[in-house]
C-alpha cells in the first residue's frame, strides 16, 4: 500500500473542483513542483494530479501577530523559540491528470492523499501506453528523498515526426539552456529508436545546421570530456546507445581551393577531405539564380519591385538576363541598368529599384568564391541542391553557416528548406527520398519572427513547412532564445514543445500564460540539462532531464 501523506481538505474559500483539489500534509514532508499523487475518489476509483505549488500556513492573523508574539522582535537573538506557540501546516495545490474509472467530479474533503508508485505515475501521466516509444530524456519524482523514483520518458514518435503531429520547438536562454545539445539528443534517439517502430518505413534523413562556432562539427567523434563513461551509463538507461552519430556528412562554403569558410580548424578540414566526409558547396549562376530572392529575406518589398526584378533574372527569354552564364556577368549587367541612362525594356522598373537591387547583391556576391563559376567535383566540391537529392534513410547532414553573415546564412537556410520541399514534391524526376527529413536550425527568429516581412521567401517557405510538412514529411526542429519571438503560425503548428531556462520578462508574455505561476517561476531557475515538456500525449507539462552529449564538443 502506497505511503499516506495526508488528507484532501476543501474550504469556502478554496473549494475542490473538477481538475484542481487541495490537502494538507506535514510541514516536515518534502514535495516537488511536478511531483505526482493520488487520492482516494468515488466508487473505489483513484484520482491522480501533479503538484503545482505548496503552502505553509499558520493560524497568525497578520505578519504583526508573529512579530508581537516574539516580545514585538526583541527575542530574536535571545530566544530559541517564540515565546507564543504557532499552529503551522502545509497544504498543496494539484491539477488533476487523471482518474481510474474516469469520474472527474471533485475530490471529497478528507479524502486520504497518497504518494504514487512508479507504475501509477505512468499510468496518472500517459507513460504507460504509448505506442512507438521514443526516449525524450527522464524524470525524477520525489527528489532527493528516500522516495525518489528514476522514470524513463517516452514520446509517441508520430506526435513528433508525423502523421498525428509533427514539429518541435525548443526555447531558452543561451548557453544554459543547451537547446542545440537537447535537439541532438532526441535526433539521436530517432535515429536508433524509429526504425525499430516503424519497420516498413523507409527511414529518416537529418540536416543540421552549425550556427555557432563549430559545435556540431564533430558529431561523429566520441566525446573526449572526463566523465564520458557516466554519459554513457545514461544513454543505455534510455535504451539509447553510447556511441556517436554515424554516416556524417559535412558541408562548408567554399573560401579556397584548400580552405573553407568556417570556424573549423585547418587540420580538421585538411582530415575531413581526406576521409571524404566534407565537401565544400558553390552556388553557380546557371543553376542557383532562382535562390536570389533568398537574398531579400529581410528587406521591406512593399511595392515587390523586387520580386519584379528576380522574375526577370530568372526568365529564360528575357532580353537582359536570358543570355547570362555567369555572376560577373550578371553583377555587369546590373551596373548597366542601374544607371539612369539605361534604355530598353527594363524602363518599366525604376533606376532606383535597380540600385537597391544592385547593393544587395553586391554585398551579397562580389568577391565572395562561393558565389563560383563552375564545380570541380575531383577537388571535393559541390553544389548543395545536387548533394540534397542523394540523401538516404538514417544520413546526417551538417551544413556549416556559422561565419557567414547573416544575410548569406538566410540564403543557405532558404535554399536548402526549398530544395527539401521541391524534392519532397517530386520535382526532381527519379529520386527517391526518405519519408521523413528532419530539419534542425537554431536561431529560429533570425528567418521566422514576428517582425518579419510577410513578404520575406524564407518565412514562406518556414511556413509551407510547419502548416504543410506534416503530410509531405518534412519536420521542422526549431530552436530560440525566446519562444514569444516566433511567428504564431510556426509555433501554433508544432505538437512539442521544450521549455528551457529563461528570464521573467519572457515568462510574463501571452506564450506562458496558461503556465501555473509555480511553473513560471521554476523556468527561471532550470539548471542545464532540464526542460520542462509539452506534448498532447502527456496528461501533464514534464519537467525531464537528458544526458550530456555523446559527440565530440571542442573547448574553447
Amino acid at each position: 500500500m502506497s505511503e499516506v501523506i495526508g488528507r484532501a481538505v476543501a474550504t469556502e474559500k478554496y473549494p475542490a473542483t473538477m481538475d484542481k483539489f487541495y490537502f494538507w500534509t506535514d510541514s516536515e514532508f518534502r514535495l516537488n513542483a511536478f511531483d505526482v499523487v493520488k487520492v482516494d475518489h468515488l466508487e473505489g476509483s483513484y484520482s491522480f494530479g501533479t503538484v503545482e505549488n505548496i503552502y505553509h500556513i499558520t493560524d497568525a492573523k497578520s505578519f504583526l501577530t508573529t512579530y508581537i508574539s516574539n516580545d514585538f522582535g526583541k527575542s530574536v537573538e535571545t530566544l530559541t523559540d517564540a515565546p507564543t506557540l504557532r499552529i503551522g501546516m502545509n497544504y498543496v495545490e494539484v491539477a488533476v491528470s487523471y482518474n481510474t474509472k474516469n469520474i472527474y467530479t471533485p475530490v471529497i474533503n478528507d479524502s486520504k492523499v497518497y504518494l504514487a508508485t512508479a507504475g501509477e505515475i505512468e499510468q496518472a501521466l500517459g507513460l504507460d501506453k504509448i505506442q512507438n516509444p521514443l526516449p525524450c530524456g527522464f524524470m525524477k519524482m520525489y527528489e532527493d528523498t528516500s522516495n525518489e523514483i528514476f522514470l524513463p520518458v517516452n514520446l509517441n514518435s508520430q506526435f513528433i515526426l508525423g502523421p498525428e503531429g509533427a514539429h518541435l520547438n525548443i526555447s531558452g536562454i543561451s548557453g544554459l539552456a543547451a537547446k542545440t545539445s537537447y535537439a541532438m539528443f532526441l535526433i539521436k534517439s530517432i535515429i536508433e529508436n524509429y526504425s525499430a517502430n516503424e519497420p516498413s518505413d523507409d527511414g529518416v534523413a537529418f540536416i543540421i545546421f552549425n550556427v555557432k562556432g563549430k559545435d556540431l562539427m564533430a558529431i561523429h567523434e566520441k566525446n573526449d570530456v572526463d566523465d564520458i563513461e557516466k554519459i554513457v551509463e545514461n544513454y543505455k538507461e534510455l535504451k539509447i546507445s553510447g556511441q556517436p552519430f554515424k554516416n556524417v556528412k559535412y558541408y562548408a562554403p567554399f573560401n579556397a581551393d584548400k580552405a573553407v569558410t568556417s570556424y573549423l580548424d585547418s587540420e580538421y578540414v585538411e582530415k575531413y577531405l581526406s576521409k571524404k566526409i566534407l565537401k565544400k558547396f558553390k552556388y553557380v549562376y546557371e543553376d542557383d539564380r532562382e535562390s536570389l530572392e533568398m537574398l531579400f529575406a529581410d528587406i521591406d518589398d512593399t511595392t515587390q519591385t523586387m520580386d519584379s526584378i528576380i522574375s526577370k533574372v530568372i526568365d529564360d527569354n528575357d532580353v537582359d538576363f536570358g543570355s547570362i552564364k555567369t555572376w560577373n556577368d550578371f553583377l555587369a549587367k546590373v551596373h548597366t541598368l542601374s544607371h539612369s541612362n539605361t534604355s530598353g525594356r527594363s524602363n518599366e522598373i525604376s533606376v532606383l529599384s535597380w540600385r537597391k537591387f544592385k547593393r544587395i547583391v553586391n554585398k551579397a556576391i562580389k568577391n565572395d568564391k562561393m558565389f563560383s563559376n563552375r564545380i570541380i567535383f575531383e577537388q571535393n566540391e559541390c553544389r548543395l541542391e545536387e548533394e540534397l537529392q542523394k540523401i538516404s534513410a538514417g544520413s546526417v547532414s551538417v551544413i556549416d553557416i556559422a561565419k557567414l553573415s547573416t544575410d548569406k546564412q538566410a540564403f543557405v537556410f532558404g535554399d536548402v528548406l526549398k530544395t527539401i520541399y521541391k524534392l519532397k514534391l517530386g520535382e526532381y524526376g527519379d529520386c527517391t527520398p526518405p519519408s521523413r527529413i528532419i530539419i534542425f536550425i537554431d536561431e529560429l527568429n533570425k528567418y521566422a519572427s514576428k517582425d518579419t516581412s510577410k513578404n520575406s521567401p524564407i518565412l514562406r517557405q518556414i511556413l509551407d513547412v510547419a502548416e504543410r510538412g506534416r503530410s509531405l514529411g518534412i519536420v521542422l526542429f526549431g530552436a530560440e532564445q525566446f519562444r514569444s519571438n516566433i511567428h504564431p503560425r510556426v509555433t501554433g503548428n508544432c505538437s512539442t514543445f521544450a521549455f528551457g531556462r529563461t528570464n521573467v520578462i519572457e515568462t510574463t508574455t501571452k506564450d506562458y500564460s496558461a503556465l501555473p505561476a509555480t511553473y513560471k517561476s521554476i523556468l527561471t531557475r532550470l539548471e542545464q540539462g532540464e526542460y520542462i515538456i509539452q506534448n498532447p500525449i502527456f496528461r501533464s507539462l514534464l519537467k525531464i532531464r537528458f544526458p550530456k552529449p555523446i559527440y565530440k564538443q571542442f573547448k574553447d
